[in-house]
């Protein structure tokens, strides 16, 4: 049995193991790690085994730590990998390639369908009624997408918002605000079951699944990568922040918002804190875009997108789908009772 784990922004671990009577066996760790001193591969593996096919991350990595004497040192890898490569190899654990993914890329719709289209799918992706799924997202108009745990008075200049046309809403997901425009962003969603990171903390899950996207953008010529806990960033400065959270243990919704090409100084007028942050940055007085994404690739907004849209498929596989006129619906309904509220705004005023 055979399984394969790439650590995020580390190395790839292989795990070939044979089992029997519910026990593993005849284990083998292979991969383009560092290890020191070499010798320690051997106990490495005798410490996993005779463990039970049913051990989990935890309790097999800390069969691997035990049996590891202290000066072992282990490089680009961790017993936590090891453990989730050997998992994979057994089919407790999945990878991107045992799902069946979509990709939607729709029309633009509200700020407040999109806040409440994320909480529709990644129901609907737990219900068993929708496949995995990739969703780009088009905005009709700007706004400002508050985390769900923001004050709004701490982030927002709602008398700047309401006078440059600016609507301000909050989605369900922590994390920062975000402000977008028309064509000036790139977000999407990835509705995924919570398998795909079961095996993994909240942190590593974060690096874990934005994997995809630093290798869509290597391929554009940025020089990406992931910064903790979430943000994807590069030699020129930050490209975009991820927000994370897990819907009744059987969905989780990983979304990114990335700067293609920003108004910085709409953002100053519009966002408190977006003053402070870009004040030490050297942009305050000088730069009115933020434009990461387009800066650094010369390429059409669309054209990222496709080309995003491609590594995704290439790494994973995808079919093209589009979102349903019933789940159109229940984000109506949401916006109606829940998003679009008074209440929902303004709990943590």
């Amino acid at each position: 049995m055979h399984g394969e784990y790439k650590v995020p922004g580390g190395k790839l671990v292989v795990a070939d193991v044979n089992v029997a009577e519910g026990t593993i066996t005849d284990v083998q760790i292979s991969g383009d790690f560092f290890l020191e001193p070499e010798e320690a591969l051997g106990p490495l593996c005798d410490a996993l085994s005779g463990q039970s096919t049913s051990a989990s991350v935890q309790e097999l990595s800390k069969a691997i730590k035990t049996a590891l004497p202290e000066d072992v040192l282990l490089f680009g890898f961790s017993p936590e990998a090891v453990a989730i490569a050997v998992r994979r190899a057994l089919g407790v654990a999945k990878t991107w390639q045992d799902f069946e993914w979509q990709i939607v890329h729709s029309k633009p719709v509200t700020p407040l369908m999109h806040v409440a289209l994320d909480e529709v799918l990644a129901h609907e992706v737990a219900k068993g009624r929708r496949a995995p799924t990739l969703r780009f997202w088009e905005w009709d108009r700007a706004a400002v997408i508050l985390g769900s745990f923001q004050s709004v008075k701490n982030e927002v200049d709602m008398d700047a918002a309401g006078k440059l046309g600016v609507e301000v809403v909050r989605r369900s997901t922590g994390g920062g605000a975000m402000f977008v425009e028309k064509g000036t962003a790139i977000t999407y969603s990835l509705y995924a079951p919570v398998e795909l990171v079961a095996d993994m903390d909240f942190a590593d899950s974060y690096a874990f699944l934005d994997n995809w996207v630093l290798k869509a953008l290597n391929t554009l010529g940025i020089e990406a990568y992931y910064k903790p806990l979430n943000d994807i960033t590069s030699p020129k400065g930050k490209i975009g922040g991820a927000a994370q959270r897990r819907f009744a243990n059987k969905t989780v919704l990983h979304h990114v918002t990335m700067a293609y090409d920003m108004d910085a100084e709409k953002m100053m007028q519009v966002l408190r804190i977006g003053r402070e942050k870009l004040s030490d940055k050297g942009t305050a007085s000088a730069a009115k875009r933020v434009d990461p994404v387009r800066s650094q690739t010369g390429m059409e907004r669309s054209d990222v997108i496709e080309s995003m849209k491609a590594t995704f498929t290439d790494l994973n596989g995808a079919t093209v789908g589009d979102i349903t006129d019933d789940e159109y619906r229940a984000a109506e309904e949401l916006v109606a009772t829940k998003y679009g509220t008074e209440a929902w705004l303004n709990k943590l005023p």
